[in-house]
């Protein structure tokens, strides 16, 4: 059966209350969770971005059953792979060994902060491949030292490493990557329900393997004020990787959505409150062959509302059609 989760979103809410929306998306019985790691927001209507980590060590403790995942951490510029590998070991012992490492090439919205410059795709996916072997070197145990073509570390040890270390997920979104999970991760993640993703990750030697994917969805009573909201926080998610990868600043985002119109989002983005729409939506992930789904409430402040309609009415809908 597919699984359902949940994002806690760190664009469109402050720490405590990702805490608290996770919390309930736990308790409304959502299968699992996911957690993205911004340094900004992509628009500035969405208003926040708390440090993911943190949020996740709260959301490590606040919860007892349910999987907690980066959904995803760069791994190069803004943090260096030994001080994520840390991390992860760290969150693996929190949880319980209920977290999962996702991993991507990153965005220069959040990476051009540290004032190192955004690189080029193809040196962006040298550096993930870099960067996931001195993690993995570090999950074995033992010291590490490290001399490549974009990273040094010397003599790193992880003083604290759980049984069994996080499994490392890769986000796809064409070829290179694909090869790049199939050979390095051991589960594949992506954002647009391409058949033909999974099978590249597939051939590079990634079958059998979970595959995560991510959709918006904006559950609403009023119709209009569901689309309103998704056309004002989330009309950039059309845009696809290749363009969102390259903006700096959310006034970019801005700029490159001016002419997207509020009649244009339902047609990747699922509003109101009828689980139908929402299960037509899921649904092409699944035939697809993602073994799971996080679904994002649109609006850091509707969460509440989406949890009660999912746990009466949206997961019991999603179990049935996908089972």
């Amino acid at each position: 059966m597919v699984q359902i989760g949940y994002t806690m979103m760190t664009e469109q809410a402050g720490p405590r209350e990702l805490v608290d929306h996770v919390v309930r998306a736990e308790e409304a019985g959502f299968d699992f969770s996911v957690t993205s790691d911004h340094y900004f927001p992509w628009l500035r209507a969405q208003g926040h971005a708390p440090y993911a980590w943190s949020v996740l060590g709260a959301a490590a403790q606040a919860t007892s059953r349910i999987p907690l995942m980066t959904y995803v951490t760069c791994p190069t510029v803004r943090y260096h792979p030994a001080v994520v590998a840390q991390k992860a070991a760290t969150m693996q012992l929190l949880s319980q060994g209920r977290f999962r490492l996702g991993l991507g090439s990153g965005e220069n919205l959040n990476e051009h902060v540290v004032g190192e410059g955004w690189p080029s795709v193809e040196v962006r996916h040298e550096m993930l491949e870099e960067a996931v072997g001195i993690i993995r070197d570090l999950f074995g145990g033992g010291d590490v030292s490290h001399r490549g073509t974009y990273f040094a570390v010397d003599s790193a040890r992880l003083w604290d490493l759980p049984d069994e270390p996080p499994p490392i997920g890769i986000a796809v979104s064409g070829e290179r990557s694909c090869a790049l999970a199939g050979h390095l991760a051991d589960l594949v993640i992506a954002t647009e329900p391409k058949r033909e993703l999974l099978t590249a990750f597939d051939r590079h030697g990634g079958e059998g393997k979970p595959r995560v994917g991510q959709l918006p969805v904006c559950y609403d009573r009023d119709m209009d004020a569901a689309v309103r909201r998704a056309h004002e926080q989330f009309r950039w998610f059309g845009g696809g990787w290749k363009v969102n990868a390259e903006l700096p600043h959310p006034d970019s985002f801005a700029s490159a959505t001016r002419f997207v119109r509020p009649e244009n989002i339902t047609d990747s983005i699922p509003c109101g409150d009828d689980p139908a729409d929402f299960v037509e939506a899921v649904r092409p992930y699944a035939e697809a062959g993602f073994t799971e789904i996080a679904l994002v409430q649109v609006g850091g402040d509707t969460q509440t509302e989406f949890m009660e309609w999912s746990a009466k009415e949206l997961l019991p809908a999603l179990r049935e059609a996908l089972r």
